[in-house]
């Protein structure tokens, strides 16, 4: 069964096959990023964070099968992070380490969410104020690497590293069923590649990968799913091919 459920915070859409799509939606658009839970026979898997406007351990235990839960963190921006410090298994490339452990804001960038004059629709709670808003230190329990492998059990996911929006921005790539969560890497929509850390020159290697993937669906940091051959025509398209 699919569907939408939305709480007072969190919108959670079952995308079926136990594969859950959890955002913000009173987040500013810019900031509002996918949160993915996926129940494997083993393990679940959770892929980025959210904001840490709110905590998001509680909803993410109702939505779980109850397997250990494998908390990965496609890079640290504070879209992508904020929650990431209330799971006890946080896994993210080892370029992310230094910044997972301390989450100075030169590479969270979230001045960049303070100095908006709405970050928020509404409120996460009664008396917040942007100014006081933090994301919490979440060092890494272990590393990942290319070419890692996270198993599920019932499923494995290949760990891709997919540097040029970030240095350590990676993707989780389920190549036997074709499905991919490629972070901020690629996804519908203006893709970001000129923040301090980005890397034009690393991106386009890094689309150039992405458009020889053989992939059905694209789950992305932001907005829906888009099928393997719009995110295909969005990687050649980046590069000019």
């Amino acid at each position: 069964m699919s569907g939408d459920v939305t709480g007072s915070w969190f919108a959670v859409a079952n995308l079926g096959g136990g594969l859950f799509r959890i955002h913000e939606p009173h987040v500013h658009r810019f900031f509002r990023a996918n949160i993915f839970l996926l129940h494997g026979r083993d393990a679940d898997l959770l892929i980025d964070f959210g904001m840490g406007l709110r905590p998001l351990a509680p909803l993410v235990a109702g939505l779980a099968s109850g397997a250990p839960l494998i908390a990965v963190a496609t890079h640290s921006h504070a879209d992508h992070i904020g929650g990431f410090h209330e799971f006890a298994d946080r896994r993210a490339h080892s370029s992310e380490a230094l910044a997972c452990a301390s989450m100075p804001e030169s590479a969270t960038f979230a001045p960049i969410f303070r100095a908006l004059d709405e970050p928020v629709a509404v409120p996460p709670e009664l008396g917040w104020r942007k100014e006081g808003w933090r994301i919490a230190p979440a060092p890494l329990t272990s590393t990942v690497e290319a070419g890692d492998i996270i198993d599920l059990g019932d499923r494995r996911f290949e760990v891709l590293h997919l540097p040029g929006h970030s240095p350590g921005s990676i993707g989780l790539l389920d190549r036997e069923n074709g499905v991919f969560f490629p972070g901020d890497a690629i996804y519908r929509g203006t893709l970001v590649d000129d923040l301090p850390h980005s890397d034009r020159i690393a991106y386009c290697e890094t689309m150039t990968r992405i458009a020889a993937l053989d992939v059905a669906i694209a789950h992305g940091g932001h907005n829906e799913a888009i099928s393997g051959q719009e995110m295909r025509d969005i990687a050649l398209d980046y590069i000019g091919a």
